[in-house]
């Protein structure tokens, strides 16, 4: 029998196992090779984490705890353990920080030679104070046990729901899960933005109380850019208000109106026709549509038809409520299963927020897990 099988050798995973006390586990993973979200993220640079780190950056049901485990483990003591281990990442787009040449010299630091490849996992059961983990080529028997199986997203890179399967199997709630990070799509009063395909501007982008400035990208499919990713984490249903522009500009009467306006001119074409204002001189439209077009350029808004889907979607929201873990993210329900990562109730913003929560939460863990081994 071993000590800790740790479910998954992603971030959350394959950083717990650096802070065990104990060389007595092993790590299960079924993709041929581990870390495969580090690879391909940040354009295979891996956003690690950001210079501003706050709880008001993540969507959670329960923030209490996820702010205790962010402040316990925060991006300056990431950065640190990083340098330290001769990882110092660079900082881009003003606060992101991104691996210094490639998201490989993440993996390569996070390197375990206990992790196990190919290993699907069928079933979790709990016996007599043990764990017997089934899958598909043997049987692994434990006495601690950390999900850390990450979410829906990415299914190309073998996503799995078998973390919040094994959640459920021993009574815990799973918070609704959605696409997130993701584009929209659009209903049919929306169809002109199809006709924008590759169009892309800075705009702000607001939905509820949360507002973002930055840029969108008009898709075959709806809308997508980084404002309308961050935007997506917390919409659900109901309307967006899109400000194309954040001030309108003082028009010159004799002018074309779509000269004056400082917006790409597939844009402008579009946006005339669908709120069907004619593209004149100033001074032949009435008070009445340039107030049409100034309402609509500063404060656009549009209910979504939907997303593009977990196949496009970066991050998984919705998870594993923390009500039901304690401070060490182990289960209220059955002692010695601990949970990490994305699996969890905790689904950060673009901008490395998501891999700091991974690493947070796995220190988190690990430290409950070795008390845990400790008092066994």
């Amino acid at each position: 029998m071993i000590d800790i099988l740790i479910l998954g050798a992603g971030a959350a995973g394959l950083f717990c196992a650096k802070w065990l006390q104990s060389d007595n586990y092993l790590i299960l993973e079924h993709n041929t090779k581990p870390a495969q979200k580090i690879k391909i993220s940040g354009g295979g640079r891996c956003n690690i984490t950001n210079l501003n780190l706050s709880i008001e950056n993540y969507f959670t049901h329960h923030p209490n705890l996820a702010r205790e485990i962010l402040h316990d483990f925060n991006n300056t003591a990431l950065l640190s353990w990083l340098i330290e281990h001769g990882c110092e990442p660079v900082i881009r787009k003003s606060s992101q920080y991104f691996c210094p040449q490639s998201s490989q010299q993440l993996i390569d630091l996070l390197a375990n030679k206990r992790v196990i490849l190919g290993e699907e996992i069928v079933d979790v059961v709990y016996e007599n104070g043990r764990f017997i983990t089934t899958t598909k080529k043997q049987k692994y028997i434990s006495r601690t046990i950390l999900v850390a199986t990450g979410g829906l997203s990415y299914k190309k890179i073998g996503a799995s729901d078998i973390g919040y399967k094994i959640a459920q199997k021993f009574g815990h709630t799973i918070a609704p899960l959605f696409p997130a990070l993701v584009g929209l799509t659009v209903q049919k009063e929306q169809f002109w933005f199809k006709e924008l395909s590759g169009v892309s501007m800075k705009a702000r982008v607001k939905v509820g109380d949360k507002e973002f400035y930055d840029d969108i990208l008009f898709a075959h499919r709806g809308i997508s850019g980084p404002a309308i990713l961050n935007a997506s984490l917390y919409w659900k249903s109901g309307t967006i208000e899109i400000g194309f522009l954040q001030a309108f500009p003082k028009l010159i009467p004799h002018k074309i109106l779509s000269t004056q306006l400082p917006l790409p001119k597939r844009f402008i074409k579009h946006f005339l026709q669908h709120i069907g204002i004619p593209d004149r001189k100033v001074v032949d439209l009435s008070k009445e549509q340039l107030h049409i077009v100034r309402q609509n350029l500063l404060a656009f808004t549009f209910a979504p038809a939907g997303t593009f889907g977990y196949e496009r979607a970066e991050v998984t929201r919705g998870g594993v409520m923390l009500d039901e873990l304690d401070e060490y993210l182990q289960s209220k329900i059955v002692p010695g299963l601990f949970f990490a990562g994305e699996v969890c109730d905790v689904t950060g913003e673009l901008g490395g927020y998501n891999f700091q929560w991974a690493f947070s939460s796995a220190k988190r863990a690990a430290k409950g897990i070795n008390a845990s081994i400790a008092h066994s």
